[in-house]
């Protein structure tokens, strides 16, 4: 029996999910936990996808343990709580080329492409989709330049130090960035308040036209003038 998991690394905990799966068989979930933490304790702080191989029979269980996900990598590396949502209008870190050939030795191992450089392509890759710049650019951008010789130095030598001064630069260029999204997220603010007001008070002014039964007052109806026909005697007299 195969069952698969996606765990907080050394802090997997008693559930509803995995006590379902293990009760009826017999496991000792407490034994199965604290295996599972000892095996993943060097990811923490990460999401780790763990495959349990159990002898129903036996009862013995062998413990498979996956590298993260590349995101959760770039976030561990980058000191990063999440991705971006809007990844094409908020960025949420600036990382350094050595950063990315860091990750990429990691997951090289377990990755479909046969070069390293294209493996650090798809590592830009992924993070495009959770908003993250790479050497001050697009990571899209950056992937098409390595393509045709940037960086070949460092990933030749599988470099994985960014330099404090790097670093500072790095942060110095996010920082301006971090700045302008946020006056841009308040301008947007703003301008959705204004229109909600605006809406507010033109259903306001509409109101006043309205009586209290919920129906626009109409303007009294103006009788028709009616003149009086003179009898036929009186016309005589005159």
């Amino acid at each position: 029996m195969n069952i698969k998991l996606l765990i907080d690394a050394g802090e997997m905990k008693p559930g509803p999910a995995i006590a379902q799966q293990l009760g009826p068989i017999g496991i000792n979930m407490g034994k199965v936990i604290s295996k599972v933490n000892e095996s993943t304790k060097d990811f923490k702080g990460m999401k780790v996808p763990v495959e349990l191989n159990i002898d129903e029979k036996t009862k013995d269980f062998k413990i498979r343990t996956f590298l993260p996900p590349t995101s959760e990598l770039l976030k561990k590396e980058l000191n990063l709580e999440k991705g971006s949502a809007e990844h094409k209008k908020t960025k949420v870190g600036n990382a350094s080329i050595e950063d990315i050939i860091k990750i990429t030795k990691i997951k090289f191992p377990d990755m479909l492409q046969k070069e390293f450089k294209s493996a650090v392509k798809s590592i830009l890759g992924t993070c495009a989709s959770i908003g993250i710049f790479v050497e001050n650019e697009e990571p899209n951008t950056l992937a098409s330049k390595i393509k045709n010789g940037k960086f070949e130095k460092e990933i030749d030598k599988k470099l994985t130090e960014t330099s404090p001064e790097k670093r500072e630069k790095l942060t110095s260029f996010f920082e301006k960035i971090k700045k302008l999204q946020e006056e841009e997220i308040a301008r947007e603010k703003a301008e959705a308040e204004e229109a909600e007001k605006a809406k507010v008070e033109a259903a306001e002014t509409e109101g006043k036209e309205v009586e209290p039964g919920g129906e626009k007052a109409e303007a009294p109806a103006v009788e028709p003038e009616v003149k009086e026909e003179k009898s036929g005697e009186e016309s005589e007299k005159k």
